[in-house]
């Protein structure tokens, strides 16, 4: 072998490790089912940017941690009112376009990490909206006290049920694009 030869074969080996290693079949890769698990937990946790274990000491201590409670919703509630009214347009509009794109590409042309990150990102725009309107609401109604808790408890609750939807059909659709990777196709 010449030493072109050799050092093609070795790139070849490097590339094909590469490969091994980072495998864009995200169905079949651990690390996209890991993702999925942390980002539905993350995001069942953080109710309006609160971390839920304040809502639920709120709930059995009052007082001064019902206080914090109110400060932390109020700062994060007019942060994200503030964002929509200044660059919400923008963001509805490339939020729009990347889901598209990645629909497209994905369930149109079958490319498969773009199908993952599609099922990664429509639902999280779901709660995204929905925390858009339950901040709204908190802004408008002025909660505090239980009522507030009741808000922020429904608002995970729906998140939650966001994400078990999203998780089944994304279970679903990758065992799906699992099985009919690894059976031949019977026409040729």
């Amino acid at each position: 072998m010449e030493a072109c030869d050799i050092e093609k074969a070795s790139i070849l080996d490097w590339f094909s490790s590469v490969t091994e290693v980072i495998n864009l079949r995200s169905f079949s890769n651990l690390w996209y089912w890991i993702m999925l698990a942390f980002l539905w937990s993350t995001a069942s946790h953080w109710v309006l940017g609160v971390p839920y274990d304040i809502v639920t000491r709120a709930a059995a201590q009052g007082g001064e941690a019902e206080a914090d409670l109110a400060d932390i919703v109020r700062v994060n509630v007019n942060r994200l009112i503030y964002i929509v009214d200044v660059s919400g347009l923008w963001i509805v509009g490339f939020g729009t376009f990347f889901l598209s794109f990645l629909g497209l590409s994905g369930f149109v042309y079958g490319f498969q990490l773009a199908q993952a990150v599609f099922l990664l990102a429509f639902p999280m725009s779901l709660v995204g909206l929905l925390s858009f309107r339950t901040a709204k609401r908190l802004q408008r109604d002025a909660l505090h006290g239980a009522a507030l808790r009741r808000a922020l408890t429904r608002h995970r609750i729906a998140t939650q049920v966001i994400g078990m939807i999203s998780i089944f059909i994304t279970a679903l659709w990758g065992m799906y694009q699992n099985l009919t990777y690894m059976m031949p196709n019977p026409l040729l």
